[in-house]
């Protein structure tokens, strides 16, 4: 009965340490914690801010359901001669395609986001590539411009993410000043978030679909500008070579030669 319990005891352990190691490969497999980084390799990061001494933000938004106040957020950038950049999920382009062509034709920079909106994280590297090249071909049938700007769905990302897409000429980026719309903030609790970390160099996460977005952004455009920025589009933000991004909080800084 002795040696029973032994066994018995054994197996419950072994039962234990094995459920701790599935959660724990599935923490980094989903959750953008990258081993060969942790194990001593470099660390690659997106970027999240620009650090310039400059005046200016940029504003983004990303599309992966629905369109319904996408239309507004046009009218209201055109009324303030504002061009900006969309993230475009494969699934909104095919959904959407006039308005995909609208967001081009009123100078706006069209991003990659994804053919499905998947967790990359759990994909292997051909399988991202094959996520960013099925949307870099609908945006470039859709509206002449070859995006070189890519961002992650849900914010995750690991070296491999980061790897495939530089790869594939991207630049990953992230922002520093998330709305939140997405939570159906209130039109004033979405300007309270945006205009508070307001700093130079920021780049701001909008959705094209959240539900008090279109109503918040002439209020926020006003403060922006009456606090002396002028918001342009990722790509007139970053620097596009000749820098690096520091791992500790995904500033894109310029490297300084002597």
């Amino acid at each position: 009965m002795f040696f029973s319990l032994v066994i018995t005891k054994r197996r419950k352990a072994i039962f234990l340490l094995l459920l701790f190691l599935l959660a724990v490969a599935g923490v980094y497999r989903f959750f953008g914690a990258d081993i060969s980084a942790t194990a001593g390799g470099k660390r690659l990061v997106p970027i999240y801010y620009v650090d310039t001494p400059e005046m200016k933000i940029a504003i983004s938004f990303d599309a992966s359901w629905g369109a319904e106040y996408t239309p507004q957020i046009l009218a209201t950038l055109r009324e303030h001669n504002l061009k900006t950049t969309f993230f475009l999920t494969g699934f909104w382009i095919d959904k959407h395609p006039d308005l995909v062509k609208q967001i081009a034709a009123d100078g706006h920079e069209v991003g990659n986001h994804t053919a499905t909106h998947p967790h990359l994280n759990s994909l292997d590297k051909e399988a991202i590539k094959k996520e960013l090249r099925q949307v870099h071909t609908a945006l470039k049938e859709l509206t002449g411009q070859d995006p070189v700007l890519f961002r992650p769905p849900f914010g995750e990302y690991s070296n491999k993410v980061v790897e495939a897409a530089t790869e594939l000429n991207y630049y990953t980026i992230q922002w520093s000043i998330d709305s939140l719309d997405w939570k159906d903030l209130t039109k004033e609790q979405i300007f309270t978030r945006v205009t508070s970390q307001l700093h130079p160099g920021a780049i701001v996460l909008f959705h094209n679909n959240g539900t008090h977005t279109a109503a918040a952004l002439p209020e926020i455009i006003k403060y922006v500008h009456d606090a002396g920025y002028e918001i342009v589009k990722i790509s007139d933000l970053i620097y596009k070579d000749n820098f690096y991004i520091d791992s500790s909080d995904g500033a894109q800084k310029k490297n300084v030669t002597n």
